[in-house]
């Protein structure tokens, strides 16, 4: 007979064959973080760690495909000894984790390949990924904490893989200072939620979140975690990092930008129920992350280069996930975690392809959009939206599912949605259908997927107030009005004196740490190594000395 929600915990709940099963990825990961004594040198050593942490990524992917089998055979979720959880979201999460680890592994071997070093980049990169599944399976705060703190640290080594270039070292030291300052700010929190709460377990926090108002103490533990997720996400004005690592090598650009700068999302997803009591916290996310949203988005829309425009959009992308959160939307914040992931991972492992199109993009004529133009876009993006979720209602009817009147955040979600399409639509007849039927597919898959998790994530947790929801319309209204200025009449007398504002990002990163900077200087870079000169020696000269007469 098998095992029935109910009991369940019971018969896994400190079991040794589970805690394995659980902690297999992060384990294998592990395994080749961890340095052997070295029997060759050189390229046989950096062999021997890239062989070592190809065969652990695959182990990592294949332990990752065989926990939703663990969790239907738990039939519900799955927690071990109070440490370890599994559910929908943590199985979703290890394998999103384990699939792009192994992509990176692979790509990284052949990327990376000669370069002094790279038998310990081979390292810390497959410490960093099982730092990363440590998060993703922790029940446990100090488990989560230490594992988020661990996850930063060791890919502080990956962004100074290049120490001899001072840009480098100096974006990895802003890094490592917000870093630092989020986790000051976790350690505060989990102190004060085991003082005022008694418990750090993950699912206990939320049963006590559910049965009653927080005491205060629990309020500013969580307003702390808010604070480390804002720093971690890279939000203005703390965001220069993000900007400036490009300086890394692509696959560690492309690691932290698709799995590790969203973590701080997942933190909240993990503490839903908790963030939702605390109207504060709720502020912060909308505030911080729609003002990060806005700001990323435009500057984003001034840059040239093909990977600044990609850290800008992931700062964007960032706030548009912490935005949810505060909405109370958390299924959407991690349907947004888990595409922005994928997109990202890929755009960065192929920017030179992207690069190359956009640069054949660029030398064909293209007319800017005119006033009507636009508006006639936004109106059939409107009206698909529209139609979406009008299909969508129906669709839920015809599957016997009580979607009811959608919730206003939702709704919210939509009309974002369509701004977000409308540049599909050029007007003009073949062009636009096909942008009406990708704009269309693109709001019904968006609705359909956030009812596919809607139970995963914080079940019944109460949406926060109406204000929120205006201040965010409020806000992607005046990105599209600003947007579509500056693409349609950029030579106007508001958009030429807001433009260098944009492109400079406001200027907030050039102040903020012209200031940290005096508190917590970066090191000096370290000394470059000789070059290979290609040409021939000169032959020695020799000295003679000439008699004087």
């Amino acid at each position: 007979m098998p095992p029935t929600p109910a009991d369940a915990p019971s018969l896994l709940t400190g079991a040794f064959p589970t805690t394995a099963l659980l902690l297999l990825p992060a384990l294998a990961f592990l395994a080749a973080a961890v340095r052997r004594a070295p029997g060759t040198a050189g390229a046989d050593a950096a062999a021997a760690a890239w062989r070592r942490a190809k065969v652990s990524a695959a182990v990592a992917l294949g332990a990752a495909l065989l926990l939703p089998v663990l969790l239907l055979a738990g039939a519900g979720g799955v927690v071990a000894g109070g440490w370890l959880r599994l559910d929908a979201v943590g199985a979703a999460m290890a394998l999103l984790v384990a699939f792009i680890g192994w992509v990176i592994v692979r790509y990284s071997a052949t990327y990376l390949r000669g370069e002094p070093g790279e038998a310990a980049y081979a390292g810390w990169l497959s410490a960093t990924l099982a730092a990363v599944m440590l998060v993703v399976l922790a029940n446990h705060l100090v488990l989560l904490a230490l594992g988020w703190a661990a996850t930063s640290l060791a890919l502080h080594r990956l962004l100074t893989f290049f120490g001899e270039r001072p840009a480098a070292v100096m974006a990895a030291h802003k890094k490592f200072v917000a870093g630092r300052a989020a986790d000051t700010a976790m350690l505060v929190a989990v102190l004060l939620l085991a003082t005022s709460l008694g418990t750090l377990r993950l699912d206990e926090l939320a049963r006590q979140a559910a049965a009653g108002p927080l005491p205060l103490a629990a309020q500013v533990a969580v307003v702390l975690v808010v604070v480390a997720a804002l720093l971690k996400c890279a939000q203005l004005p703390f965001h220069g990092w993000l900007i400036q690592v490009m300086e890394a090598p692509t696959p560690v650009s492309a690691l932290l930008h698709a799995g590790i700068v969203n973590l701080g999302g997942f933190v909240l997803i993990r503490l839903a129920a908790l963030v939702a009591e605390v109207p504060a916290a709720q502020g912060l996310l909308v505030g911080v992350g729609g003002f990060t949203a806005v700001v990323a988005a435009l500057v984003m829309a001034t840059r040239i280069s093909i990977k600044v425009q990609l850290a800008w959009s992931t700062a964007a992308q960032m706030g548009f996930m912490l935005v949810q959160c505060g909405l109370g939307l958390w299924e959407m914040a991690l349907l947004h975690l888990v595409a922005h992931s994928l997109y990202k991972a890929h755009a960065f492992l192929a920017a030179g392809e992207v690069v190359r199109q956009t640069g054949i993009a660029r030398l064909l004529p293209a007319a800017a959009p005119g006033p009507m133009g636009v508006v006639v876009a936004l109106a059939a993006a409107l009206a698909t939206t529209a139609a979406a979720v009008a299909v969508f209602g129906a669709l839920a009817s015809v599957a016997g599912v009580d979607a009811g009147p959608l919730p206003p955040a939702l709704l919210l979600m939509a009309g974002i949605v369509a701004l977000a399409v409308t540049p599909l639509l050029q007007p003009g007849g073949a062009a636009l259908l096909r942008g009406v039927a990708m704009a269309f597919a693109v709001a019904l898959l968006y609705l359909v997927l956030h009812a596919a998790m809607a139970g995963w994530v914080a079940p019944g947790v109460a949406a926060p107030a109406a204000p929120w929801w205006a201040l965010v319309a409020l806000a992607f209204g005046v990105l599209f009005a600003l947007q579509t200025l500056l693409a349609v009449a950029p030579n106007h007398a508001l958009a030429r004196r807001l433009y260098p504002w944009f492109y400079g990002g406001l200027f907030l990163d050039e102040r903020v740490w012209g200031l940290l900077f005096r508190l917590s200087p970066p090191p000096a870079a370290r000394p470059a190594a000789p070059a290979l000169s290609l040409q021939p020696a000169a032959p020695a000269q020799t000295q003679t000395t000439q008699a004087t007469p």
